[in-house]
């Protein structure tokens, strides 16, 4: 029987240059999601929370100061920590560094990107790494083009206009469940998407789980994202 995660990380340590005028002053986890008053990293703890989580390593970079003086007035729902990287250690530098700050060790741990906005059970996703006995698990959304598409028969012939279908391939969702040893199998410096995952894909020890149908998963990556989640807004009931 396995044990759900009680401890997570999240990166939340990016620029956000796309997410500029936004990110000028704050980090991209402080930018609010449109009629909620609430900034991404504020939706991210309490969904941790939700799922049972009780610890939480905020791994801090750009405008740290911002994200932390939030994190030390907000009311919130789990007990948070602060790591912030004096230098950039990549993406799996960072992840190493934020993960020496976790209370329990020897217990695996939930990671998300800073970035994520997100509705799904993470217990579900712990019990799907459980079972296949994977050091890694990754989500794995079907995100829509942004683009309408065009389908011709074989004379090439149009034949319909789809706006905005769902893309033909997953994706990293940027949601993560970790083993234990997950943690010394990250580089001190780099990106673990470059060496540690290839290689756990090569060792049959990484796994990837589909988000559940209906569920909400959006990136926030540019203004444009922004105004597509406040529209999501009420038909997520979020």
């Amino acid at each position: 029987m396995h044990t759900s995660p009680t401890q997570a990380v999240i990166l939340a340590g990016g620029q956000g240059s796309r997410l500029r005028p936004y990110t000028d002053d704050r980090p991209k986890p402080m930018v609010e999601i449109p009629g909620t008053g609430t900034p991404i990293i504020g939706h991210q703890l309490s969904w941790l929370a939700a799922e049972g989580v009780t610890d939480a390593v905020v791994s801090c970079g750009h405008l740290a100061d911002v994200l932390q003086r939030w994190l030390e007035t907000a009311d919130l729902p789990l007990r948070v920590t602060t790591v912030v990287e004096r230098e950039p250690l990549g993406r799996g530098g960072g992840l190493k560094y934020a993960a020496a700050r976790l209370p329990r060790p020897e217990q695996p741990w939930y990671a998300t990107n800073g970035d994520i906005w997100t509705r799904f059970s993470l217990r579900e996703m712990a019990a799907f790494h459980a079972e296949r006995d994977a050091l890694a698990t990754l989500a794995l959304a079907r995100p829509r083009i942004p683009w309408g598409a065009v389908e011709t028969d074989t004379f090439g012939n149009v034949t319909d206009f789809i706006e905005a279908p769902p893309s033909p391939y997953l994706i990293n969702a940027g949601v993560y469940v970790f083993s234990p040893d997950f943690t010394s199998a990250l580089p001190d410096r780099g990106d673990h998407e470059r060496t540690t995952f290839p290689r756990l894909a090569r060792e049959r020890r990484l796994a990837g789980f589909p988000l559940p149908q209906g569920a909400y998963w959006r990136a926030i990556d540019t203004a444009k994202d922004l105004e597509r989640a406040a529209q999501e807004l009420a038909a997520y009931q979020l």
